[in-house]
């Protein structure tokens, strides 16, 4: 999968509330109402981070979950990063 362009990284990130570029990857820390949400939110978006087999680097700290995505083997983003985060701002919307 080939890497982004500019243009198409900012474009995407205008589509993605919260998402900002961060050298070769794109990045958000989504807040929860407590750890134990953060928790959740973790739990579930595992199984489709683990269907599009394209893992995050993310840390937790009590309420907030920090997320970087970026394609190691393209060496910068591509639409799976798009997609990935696409899928946990989905998922973030099912977390109480």
């Amino acid at each position: 999968m080939g890497l982004l362009d500019d243009d198409r990284i900012t474009a995407a990130l205008t589509e993605l509330d919260g998402w900002q570029r961060d050298g070769d990857a794109i990045a958000k820390t989504f807040t929860f109402s407590s750890f134990g949400a953060a928790m959740a939110f973790m739990a579930a978006a595992a199984p489709r981070i683990d269907e599009m087999d394209h893992h995050p680097e993310w840390s937790n700290v009590y309420d907030r979950v920090t997320v970087r995505l970026s394609s190691h083997d393209a060496g910068g983003i591509t639409e799976r990063d798009v997609t990935l985060a696409t899928v946990l701002e989905q998922v973030s919307g099912t977390v109480p």
